[in-house]
């Protein structure tokens, strides 16, 4: 699964909208919704932050199996 389906997933989980996602990890939502579309990519306080609040790990989060 790549970062754009987690995304996706966490947000569903939660009852989050766009904005309120963006919101709890201090970007736009135009960000966010770049990512969902998958032309950008979370950086790393994004990442960080994705992991701090919904234990998504980075490695995970990039479908990197350890």
């Amino acid at each position: 699964m790549v970062y754009t389906e987690i995304i996706k997933n966490i947000m569903e989980e939660n009852n989050l909208s766009q904005q309120k996602f963006a919101d709890i990890l201090g970007v736009n939502q135009t960000t966010v919704s770049q990512w969902l579309l998958g032309r950008k990519k979370p950086g790393f306080d994004s990442i960080r932050l994705i992991y701090e609040k919904f234990g998504v790990a980075p490695n995970a989060l990039f479908g990197i199996e350890e």
